[in-house]
């Protein structure tokens, strides 16, 4: 972002700037290429169509380069981070997205270390081969698995974290890279998923959620509910509302439990509360974030008609996003 002097907003701009500000990339030893999107947008109006715009530019010129870094605004990175991860599959290069919370034009800007240190992780190799095979999110000296993230704090330099895994890569005077983290895809077929089905709702509980709010969502024209639920996933036990849940399931919905709780994973059936959704087919979303969530099933949606088959996939690890518990 820059500031708009007419307006006194921040708005989206070009790589032009970014090389006016950060004259240090000058000095790096790579060979850059610069692809912008036309027309350039603030984060906000990300939608699965640049999803899919961004994931075709990776796979036409997959073999010409080494690792690919992705300059995209804060507010919805975790959201394409994820959904990147699930559309290249068999990743062996690494696709690292990053940006910054203050302006690039700002004296105190971190988008030049943010920018720098994710060039030099795209280009990290071990053997002659990338060390990196997965989408993963940079900012503020750390490297995350872009599908175990999460944008917790809009005040911060720290803008990112992820709880339920650990971090990939910590940036000090060296980088420390934990590899027994890394994923790691060799031997695998690069492939580009390019179906997408967004036809997916959310149900957030709270205490004294009416009939009416739960009804208007459980019967939405979606083929999915995300259902953010308390604690290790427990929802009220009232009559309505399970009948409610045992309606939607038996016509054909998939309802995937995650928590409200950033740190932790669902435990269906260890409370009595969780028991009963147990028991009515409600699906185990574990440790997923809610960004891997609802792009897990967009992504799965595309790929299969069945439910039942996008049910299935959708309690497995299939890109690192999830631990399964037993």
């Amino acid at each position: 972002m820059v500031k708009d002097e007419a307006t006194d907003a921040f708005v989206p701009f070009d790589f032009d700037l970014i090389e006016k500000n950060i004259p240090e990339l000058a000095r790096l030893n790579f060979d850059l290429s610069v692809h912008s999107f036309t027309p350039i947008i603030d984060s906000s109006d990300m939608t699965p169509a640049i999803w899919l715009d961004m994931a075709k530019l990776i796979k036409r010129h997959y073999d010409d380069y080494d690792g690919f870094v992705i300059l995209h605004g804060s507010d919805t990175m975790a959201f394409s981070a994820s959904a990147l991860s699930f559309m290249l599959e068999g990743l062996q290069k690494p696709v690292i997205l990053s940006g910054s919370q203050l302006p690039i034009g700002e004296v105190r800007t971190d988008a030049r270390e943010n920018l720098i240190t994710a060039l030099d992780l795209a280009s990290a190799k071990k053997n002659g081969k990338s060390l990196i095979h997965e989408v993963c999110i940079y900012f503020d000296n750390k490297l995350f698995r872009g599908n175990r993230s999460f944008k917790y704090n809009s005040a911060k330099f720290e803008a990112f974290r992820s709880p339920n895994y650990p971090v990939l890569v910590e940036a000090g005077v060296h980088l420390k890279y934990n590899e027994a983290a890394l994923l790691d895809n060799s031997g695998q077929d690069f492939i580009l998923h390019t179906e997408l089905d967004n036809s997916v709702s959310v149900l957030k509980l709270y205490p004294g959620i009416s009939a009416q709010a739960v009804r208007a969502i459980l019967e939405s024209d979606t083929r999915s509910v995300i259902m953010e639920t308390f604690g290790a996933g427990n929802t009220t036990t009232a009559p309505w509302f399970l009948d409610m849940l045992r309606d939607a399931i038996r016509q054909g919905k998939n309802v995937l439990n995650i928590s409200q709780c950033k740190v932790g994973s669902v435990e269906l059936g260890r409370y009595e509360t969780s028991k009963y959704l147990k028991e009515m087919g409600v699906l185990n979303g574990y440790d997923m974030t809610f960004e891997a969530a609802v792009t897990k099933l967009i992504y799965l949606q595309g790929q299969f008609k069945s439910q039942s088959e996008v049910a299935y996939w959708m309690e497995k690890s299939i890109r690192g996003e999830l631990t399964a518990t037993p």
